[in-house]
């Protein structure tokens, strides 16, 4: 904790102050942009209210203090972040310092900055990281617990859950930023009663409310982080919609696991929230009395003390008939990450416990994060019980899987009365027909 989380902080973007914003000068969350007329480059920039701080034009101005925050905004007004993420916790914290300082009412380079900043409305995003590798992690226990019961009624849960923190890799260059809209995935699935597969759209499209954990600094090829060090290797989180085909799933995954169900499309929410900026959310990490407790290089008193964050999710739907009325969303679930059976510090130190590197950029997503009651079910696997049960949306539409025209709205944010509330903007995705 230090300066930049004092909740009474305001800044002169006004916009920043306003109750309920995610992008207060307390959070200050890094992303790629352009304007949206297509005229720009993508670059660096930051969030602040309903504005985005251009940090190109903001080194221009001269309005970084310090040599390690100006060389590590030189590092995030690039086209992508993945050289500010191999800088290091030590780069991030001193240019998030300087950009408080400077965002702050009274601030001396008010003037000096106002020019800087481009509407939020009127920007178009891009990945912001080149994401050499994607690995999905099924870190709640009750997703897995609730999808495991309607494959294995009698035994959910497989024997490895509770000891090993359950991963696979996916497919980098599918994943899109928020806005993405993908034509309904085609591939085998085998319906009930039949003796052979044919090939189809899906009929059982979902989505996974997730978390997106970019890695920072890497590791040499044959060496591990350390628990206790797994953190510093963290850039920051975003918001994660891994959609999948549920019918193509469940007929390819034997024995290897997911593969063009998973494939098609990812989508990620614009801005990542850094660590140093959740720092007030944290709570201690916990495992059940009667649950396995975790093998020594998965635990530490660090991560028993801090290792969970407080972190509210929500998914909603707009459906094509909401769109054309201009009705709202209709809200689904919402869950929160404290529920996570497995935390990222584990993740990390699990991927690279076999000397794997991980390098900056990277992407590890969290899986579905679900609860333990049903309202907070992270999918439409669990809402509808493998789509046996009809979910009954606000304007009377129902839904057991997604269907063409639906757009899926995912939020996250953190609010607690003696803390700023800490947003993460949304994700929004929509499903096209498939592809002739």
């Amino acid at each position: 904790m230090n300066e930049t989380h004092d909740p009474q902080q305001r800044s002169w973007v006004q916009s920043a102050n306003a109750p309920g914003t995610d992008f207060p000068i307390q959070n200050l969350p890094f992303g790629v942009f352009r304007r949206a007329d297509g005229s720009e480059s993508f670059r660096g920039g930051v969030a602040i209210g309903d504005q985005i701080l251009d940090l190109a034009a903001a080194l221009n101005r001269g309005a970084l203090d310090g040599t390690v925050a100006q060389a590590a905004g030189a590092a995030a007004a690039a086209p992508t972040l993945n050289e500010f993420m191999a800088a290091g916790p030590q780069a991030w914290s001193a240019l998030r310092l300087a950009l408080s300082r400077a965002l702050r009412q009274g601030s001396a380079q008010q003037q000096g900055l106002q020019d800087c900043l481009v509407p939020a409305l009127q920007a178009e995003h891009a990945v912001p990281a080149r994401i050499g590798d994607f690995t999905d992690f099924y870190s709640s226990i009750h997703h897995a617990t609730a999808a495991g019961r309607l494959m294995r009624p009698d035994r959910p849960l497989l024997p490895n859950y509770k000891w090993v923190p359950i991963g696979y890799h996916g497919r980098s260059s599918s994943i899109t930023v928020s806005g993405q809209q993908f034509p309904r995935p085609t591939g085998q699935a085998l319906a009930g009663g039949v003796a052979h597969p044919t090939v189809r759209p899906s009929k059982r499209l979902d989505y996974e409310l997730e978390l997106g954990v970019f890695i920072g600094p890497g590791n040499a090829l044959g060496s591990r982080i350390p628990i206790d060090e797994a953190e510093s290797h963290v850039f920051g989180l975003c918001l994660l919609n891994d959609w999948s085909a549920r019918d193509l799933q469940v007929w390819e995954s034997q024995p290897l696991g997911p593969f063009l169900a998973k494939s098609f499309a990812t989508t990620l929410s614009p801005w990542i929230v850094t660590l140093e900026a959740l720092e007030p959310y944290r709570l201690p990490w916990t495992r059940p009395a009667g649950d396995p407790q975790p093998l020594p290089y998965l635990d530490s008193l660090g991560l028993r003390r801090i290792g969970a964050i407080d972190i509210e999710l929500e998914v909603a739907i707009e459906t094509a008939a909401m769109r054309r009325a201009g009705a709202a969303p209709s809200r689904l679930s919402r869950s929160n990450f404290s529920y996570c059976y497995w935390s990222i510090a584990q993740m990390v130190a699990h991927h690279t416990i076999n000397g794997c590197n991980l390098q900056s950029g990277d992407l590890l997503g969290t899986g579905t994060q679900s609860g333990p009651q049903p309202p907070e079910a992270g999918c439409l696997l669990e809402l509808t019980r493998g789509g046996k049960q009809l979910l009954t949306l606000s304007n009377g539409e129902t839904r057991s899987f997604l269907e063409d025209g639906d757009a899926v709205i995912m939020r996250g944010w953190c609010e607690r009365a003696d803390a700023a509330r800490i947003g993460f903007g949304q994700v929004v995705g929509r499903v096209l027909p498939a592809i002739p």
